[in-house]
């Protein structure tokens, strides 16, 4: 009985897989919109150091947020690897930029781990937690918290086109 109930709470979680400075990285698929390639960014005045700028997706102003800077990963050359990976977080579209998105992964929920308090200079708020699979850890992010208030209403305000 006792095992029944243990089990009962695994479920199965499928991530979008990409790598920021040579580290896997993971975002719920049901969060993700689309994988782009990289396109032409217009800047925007002002908008924080983070923020590349915007770019028309099919009519829709979406802000583009650097991850690596975001993250305070350092900069790299960007490749024909990169990409942009447009999700939904609290109500706003936005597209993340990534080294390389590696795959869509499934995995047991029991191979997450709780977050470490730091890992890889990201506050530990934005982590849900670690996966173990296979050889590697994937870092499982919470795309509701990569923001704090200011940032996404200056967010929500570019999206607007304002």
């Amino acid at each position: 009985m006792g095992k029944d109930n243990l089990t009962s709470d695994v479920y199965e979680i499928q991530l979008v897989v990409f790598k920021l400075a040579n580290e896997f990285y993971g975002i719920e698929i049901s969060s993700v919109q689309e994988i782009i390639k990289i396109q032409d960014i217009t800047r925007v005045p002002k908008a924080p150091d983070f923020v590349e700028g915007v770019i028309n997706l099919r009519g829709k102003i979406v802000p583009i947020v650097d991850l690596r800077k975001r993250f305070e990963l350092g900069q790299t050359e960007r490749t024909k690897d990169t990409r942009v990976i447009v999700v939904e977080t609290s109500g706003n579209i936005v597209g993340f930029i990534v080294d390389l998105v590696t795959e869509i992964l499934r995995f047991s929920s029991d191979s997450l781990e709780p977050p470490p308090p730091i890992f890889s200079g990201i506050d530990a708020e934005y982590i849900k937690g670690v996966a173990k699979v296979d050889e590697r850890l994937i870092v499982l992010l919470d795309i509701n918290l990569i923001f704090k208030g200011e940032e996404e209403e200056g967010l929500k305000m570019l999206e607007a086109g304002k």
